[in-house]
């Protein structure tokens, strides 16, 4: 009988996310006929553009006046009842995702800025110890983006664009946004350290 012992095969977590975290409401924070309501499709791809499925993107928000339904944010700002700004997506076999929500308000920033409508994500995939955060700005909101401290602290070529939510051409309700999530490689999506 031989000593001789193999490497033991590597493992990496999952692929449970899709019955592991499920969260009643999902990616929809708004019915699609609210009047505020947009609608986020988009794809997680690897280095290679190949998509990855069973990933779960978090969503927290502020609303459309730009309040967190948060204890913490005591502004005098409304509320909106029913909107707690926070779901959950898994993506698809190709890699895809669908949030509906709404375009949130501008909200306070650091050294009294203020921060561009944005969405933050954590994205969490088989293979990652521990979550990626980004954000969804909105390619439209072009003023406010150009006043944005988070934004304006990127510096470096061509990467900005790589939190930019792009509008289709109009028509249809909700409005849609299209937003790839790149996890390495050319065009990698910003990710923050946090």
């Amino acid at each position: 009988m031989s000593d001789q012992r193999g490497t033991t095969p590597s493992q990496t977590i999952g692929p449970f996310h899709r019955i592991m975290v499920p969260w009643e409401g999902g990616a929809e924070l708004v019915a699609t006929d609210d009047a505020d309501a947009i609608r986020i499709q988009g794809r997680i791809v690897d280095g290679a553009g190949q998509p990855v499925d069973d990933c779960v993107i978090e969503v927290w928000q502020a609303n459309v006046h730009g309040r967190y339904a948060h204890a913490e944010d005591t502004r005098e700002m409304p509320l909106v009842a029913g909107f707690e700004g926070f779901g959950r997506a898994v993506t698809d076999g190709d890699g895809r995702f669908d949030i509906v929500t709404v375009k949130p308000g501008c909200v306070p920033g650091p050294e009294e800025t203020v921060q561009a409508p944005h969405i933050s994500l954590s994205v969490f995939a088989r293979g990652l110890l521990k979550q990626l955060v980004t954000r969804i700005y909105f390619a439209d909101e072009t003023a406010a983006n150009d006043q944005d401290p988070v934004l304006r602290s990127i510096t470096e070529a061509g990467r900005r664009e790589t939190l930019l939510a792009l509008p289709r051409a109009a028509g249809g309700a909700p409005p849609v946004y299209d937003f790839e999530i790149r996890l390495q490689g050319p065009r990698e999506t910003v990710f923050f350290d946090v």
